[in-house]
């Protein structure tokens, strides 16, 4: 009972401050999920170290994570110029260069891991800044529905997942990797989504409700196959969490690994419908 507590406290301010952060505006965007790429990067990082031959380390990579990130978001603004990216190039290159004077025993899996973290969580995070920031004729405006409706999708797939999986669920969606999760499970959450792409379509014009209902759907199946991917990763690494800052959660990248693969697809679903 004291630990339902714990996690049911932990999440609702874990919702709290992402939804909060998102509405209040770019200042609170920004800085609110410059510190959770941080945190993300850092936690992959640490991971990866347990793997034999790796001994980078987790602080100028994360650091590079947050500029493209933070950078991306003030280029949509308008606040700063391309430069920001040459800061980035200049650490990739960094990156490679580093590895040729460090000596390490097992150079080539330092730079896997390091490019992998900046592909796997930086670039996704980095991408919700296109939905954040819509570009109308000359000018550029935050806009938070969009990054907002995905976390929701993303939210209520996860309680449709289980409430349908728990109740029905006796097919095994991917038994190798998460033996809990059902096909049931897996088509209940994308109904629960659904439904808020439904309920958002009421909420803003920004699309008709079909659209709306697409983009629920494609969040929904997306983010389970980010679920899944971290979920192989941990199995791989032989860990439950990947880390304990969120007591009862585990760390940031379990809470949010989903939006890792449902930011590029989203992205993807948009680029079509409105070419």
């Amino acid at each position: 009972m004291k630990n339902l507590i714990t996690r049911a406290v932990t999440g609702a301010i874990f919702v709290a401050v992402i939804v909060s952060s998102i509405i209040f505006g770019p200042s609170s965007y920004i800085g609110v999920f410059s510190a959770i790429t941080y945190l993300m990067l850092n936690e992959f990082y640490g991971l990866m170290k347990t793997h034999k031959g790796v001994t980078s380390n987790t602080l100028l990579p994360s650091i590079g994570g947050v500029v493209l990130f933070a950078g991306s978001a003030l280029f949509m603004m308008g606040l700063i110029g391309v430069k920001i990216y040459i800061i980035y190039l200049a650490f990739l290159m960094i990156t490679f260069i580093g590895g040729l004077y460090g000596q390490k025993p097992d150079p080539l899996k330092n730079w896997a891991f390091i490019f992998l973290g900046q592909v796997y969580i930086a670039l996704p995070l980095s991408l919700l800044n296109i939905l954040g920031f819509l570009h109308n004729g000359e000018t550029t405006s935050y806009s938070p529905i969009l990054v907002l409706s995905i976390f929701a999708f993303i939210w209520l797939n996860d309680t449709g997942a289980y409430l349908v999986g728990s109740m029905i669920g006796k097919r095994k969606l991917f038994e190798r990797i998460s033996p809990k999760k059902s096909w049931e499970g897996f088509f209940g959450g994308i109904a629960f989504s659904i439904l808020a792409g439904i309920a958002f379509s009421y909420i803003s014009d920004i699309m008709n409700i079909w659209q709306w209902m697409g983009m629920s759907a494609v969040t929904s199946i997306f983010a389970t196959y980010g679920d899944l991917s971290e979920s192989l990763l941990k199995r791989n690494i032989g860990i439950k969490d990947s880390g304990s800052i969120l007591p009862g959660h585990g760390g940031f990248l379990d809470r949010l690994d989903s939006i890792l693969l449902a930011a590029p697809a989203v992205i993807i679903y948009l680029s079509i419908i409105f070419l």
